[in-house]
């Protein structure tokens, strides 16, 4: 699950958004200055940024919160000129939203960029699989996996709900054309569950496995 971080000193709107983001599948923190919001910084995946604070325009603090760590920042703004547009995006802001605006068209941008090029993610509760580097998360931290149970990790989480026959695990992950009685695929399986408890996969007696789909 992707976090998001908003950074916004109006209540009624930030309430809102909260509501509808955690709704979407994200988590939401939230901050209302930008003394939280450093605070916060280190736990985002992405910002959404007010540019208008009670303690003033955001923008002075986008670089130095860039420097804690590098994320992508969407601008919230009721300015509509273009050096405005010109100020957020130089200061490192990757897009820019002028209000009044659609949650929808807002989360449509918060999607895209949580999908950088060259970078392949995909997430299961609180697991987050990055294909590009090969390496699985548990609420933010690397656990280290063996490559087939990385590969049984991508193959149940891409085909989530659907039963696999123990046959032909053994075929796509091993790349057995015959198939011996063997306990690799039990083991495995367990080593998976042992580390990332919350990877749901259900037992098939006498078929094979499946990962249950997020609730």
């Amino acid at each position: 699950m992707n976090t998001l971080l908003l950074i916004e000193d109006d209540q009624l709107l930030g309430q809102g958004l909260v509501s509808f983001f955690e709704s979407s599948g994200y988590q939401c923190l939230w901050a209302n200055d930008s003394e939280s919001a450093s605070k916060q910084w280190f736990r985002a995946d992405l910002v959404i940024l007010d540019r208008q604070l009670e303690d003033g325009d955001s923008l002075q603090h986008l670089p130095n919160w860039l420097l804690l760590k590098a994320l992508p920042v969407i601008v919230l703004t009721a300015k509509v000129e273009v050096q405005q547009r010109v100020e957020g995006l130089m200061a490192g802001a990757k897009d820019y939203v002028t209000k009044p605006f659609s949650n929808d068209e807002l989360l449509a941008r918060v999607i895209t960029q949580l999908r950088p090029l060259g970078v392949s993610l995909l997430n299961y509760a609180n697991i987050q699989i990055n294909l590009s580097e090969r390496i699985a998360y548990l609420d933010e931290s690397p656990i280290t996996l063996k490559p087939k149970e990385f590969q049984l990790l991508v193959l149940f989480v891409q085909n989530q709900s659907r039963v696999f026959h123990r046959d032909e695990l053994l075929n796509k992950i091993w790349g057995y054309q015959a198939f011996p009685s063997t306990r690799t695929i039990d083991n495995h399986i367990l080593r998976l569950r042992q580390k990332l408890p919350t990877l749901n996969i259900e037992t098939h007696r006498g078929v094979g496995y499946r990962l249950a789909g997020e609730s």
